[in-house]
């Protein structure tokens, strides 16, 4: 499973600029007001089962907070950076009782509690004065990139909640949360349409055409596995946009 977020442009009206917001820079306000929404998917089907809605100035760990409940034992939950830097947030989605493979940055304080034959190490994240601190082995990995051969990104620290060193939680795994990514230009590009605003000039309005994005999404996808399955294929072998084609 992988958890992320992203944000969708909004209709320019005066109800929507009010509730949701309009992301502002140096060089300007952005063309559309935006609302943003954080979901939990399954990375080998797209399928998101699991989401919250939420203004453009809320923050994603604080909206994926609600989320831990729809996961649990068995499933592997992975995230990038924008969620690892909030142990608040890790904590409550190991309380799920699912294993947890978050990315963090480099300089994130995680002492060495052990070095172990694999090369990662033992640490603990903290959990205030009331609580014992949370175990946790730390992982760490450089990815090759002959492009950016000096960049910070290629090299990469993971936090998991995976303790055993014989359970492998590093490049191969971690590489599936961009299966999230491809499932959000899905329902971006492909299914919305590129650049295409929701339709709805009012707040109530817009959360229900968001809500129906992911159900359609879901929808699609669940014909897809099914057809899989048939033709004993991998689902990741059929095309999305000719699956949304023929199902319209």
């Amino acid at each position: 499973m992988s958890v992320d977020g992203t944000v969708l442009d909004v209709p320019d009206t005066a109800s929507n600029l009010e509730v949701f917001g309009r992301h502002h820079s140096g060089r300007g306000g952005a063309a559309f007001p935006q609302m943003r929404i954080v979901a939990v998917a399954e990375c080998g089907t797209h399928a998101t089962f699991a989401a919250r809605l939420a203004v453009l100035d809320a923050g994603e760990s604080t909206i994926a907070g609600p989320l831990a409940p729809a996961v649990g034992a068995g499933m592997l939950v992975l995230a990038d950076r924008g969620f690892g830097g909030s142990y608040e947030l890790f904590d409550q989605f190991a309380a799920s009782g699912a294993d947890l493979g978050w990315r963090v940055k480099r300089n994130a304080a995680l002492p060495v509690i052990e070095r172990l034959a694999d090369g990662s190490f033992a640490s603990e994240l903290p959990r205030g004065a009331e609580r014992s601190a949370l175990p946790v082995r730390v992982v760490e990995y450089q990815v090759d990139n002959p492009g950016r051969p000096q960049h910070e990104d290629n090299i990469y620290r993971l936090v998991t909640t995976i303790l055993e060193p014989d359970r492998r939680v590093g490049a191969v795994v971690y590489a599936q949360r961009w299966e999230f990514e491809t499932a959000l230009d899905e329902l971006k590009t492909h299914q919305r349409g590129a650049r295409i605003v929701l339709g709805s000039k009012t707040a109530d309005g817009v959360r229900q055409e968001a809500w129906g994005m992911p159900c359609v999404h879901y929808a699609i996808w669940a014909l897809m596995c099914r057809a899989a399955e048939e033709g004993e294929v991998d689902p990741d072998r059929v095309s999305f946009t000719r699956s949304m084609r023929a199902a319209a």
